[in-house]
């Protein structure tokens, strides 16, 4: 499905990162419903090949970024930066969590430190360039100015919605996605953003607990630390683009945002997560009908 984008993809706001469904007037995201694949995809492989005590080598990292980077250049080149960058970050966070050695982390490190001027010059397009001199001047830009606005507009308990001007007259740019975090200070203030960001923190906490209670089950422990580390990357990037503190990317607040493609997408993985518990756990519910 990602390949057929880049043939037959729809495009919208300048970006190609859509399927049009046949005889429907439905499109879908290929990229958002890669998620749980990818996630699955590396639980799958580490089960099969797990880490030795000191981590994996050089051999077996490269066959691992392989399956990490392979995803990352074609979601990248529809332009999905945002979401090709999270899968990347995603990708090695797993490996960084089940243990890989330390030299090839210090060699990672070194790469990347010395190829970003290259990156930065030859291989984003111009609006990316654009969107990182926005984030790294003075003066934010414009969708960035009204969201802190809106967020500065909230106080400590928020605005009627009468009062909620920046959402109500249309200040806000893409309010119900991309920036809903800021209509949702805006509205329920200092208070709701932090109801909010407790929440996330239970889920991904339990996640990752789940990482360490199975950690002799590889395909539980990979899932269950991959879908935390999804939820801490996109609600992290989200809320930090919102408040100015990161450029602007297309990524929505996970399970918040408007949008059918993430939404069936979350659901899709947590219920991967519940079947691999129910199986874990598959011998409790087996029961004899002779009595």
């Amino acid at each position: 499905m990602l390949v057929a984008v880049l043939f037959f993809g729809t495009t919208k706001l300048g970006a190609t990162r859509w399927l049009q469904l046949p005889f429907i007037d439905l499109t879908i995201q290929p990229s958002e419903l890669f998620k749980p694949i990818f996630i699955l995809m590396l639980a799958y492989l580490i089960f099969r090949n797990p880490p030795p005590k000191e981590g994996y080598g050089v051999k077996d990292f490269l066959i691992l970024s392989f399956h990490i980077i392979l995803p990352f250049i074609l979601i990248a080149k529809e332009p999905d930066l945002g979401t090709a960058i999270v899968l990347l970050l995603l990708g090695y966070g797993i490996l960084f969590i089940v243990g890989i050695r330390l030299k090839i982390i210090i060699t990672i490190v070194l790469i990347l430190g010395i190829s970003s001027p290259v990156i930065y010059t030859y291989l984003i397009k111009d609006y990316q360039k654009k969107r990182i001199s926005d984030f790294m001047s003075e003066e934010p830009s414009y969708h960035v100015q009204q969201s802190i606005i809106a967020i500065g507009s909230g106080g400590l308990m928020g605005q009627n919605q009468e009062d909620a001007t920046q959402t109500q007259l249309k200040f806000l740019p893409i309010a119900t996605s991309d920036f809903i975090f800021a209509y949702l200070v805006e509205r329920y203030g200092f208070i709701g953003a932090l109801a909010l960001i407790a929440l996330y923190a239970l889920i991904i906490c339990y996640l990752l607990i789940l990482n360490f209670y199975f950690k002799d089950d590889y395909l539980i422990s990979v899932f269950a630390s991959g879908v935390g580390l999804l939820i801490f990357l996109d609600m992290s990037v989200n809320i930090l683009m919102v408040i100015g503190y990161a450029p602007v990317v297309g990524l929505p607040l996970p399970m918040f945002s408007y949008g059918g493609s993430s939404f069936i997408n979350f659901i899709v993985i947590f219920a991967i997560l519940e079947n691999l518990l129910s199986f874990r756990y598959k011998s409790v519910y087996e029961y004899s009908k002779n009595f």
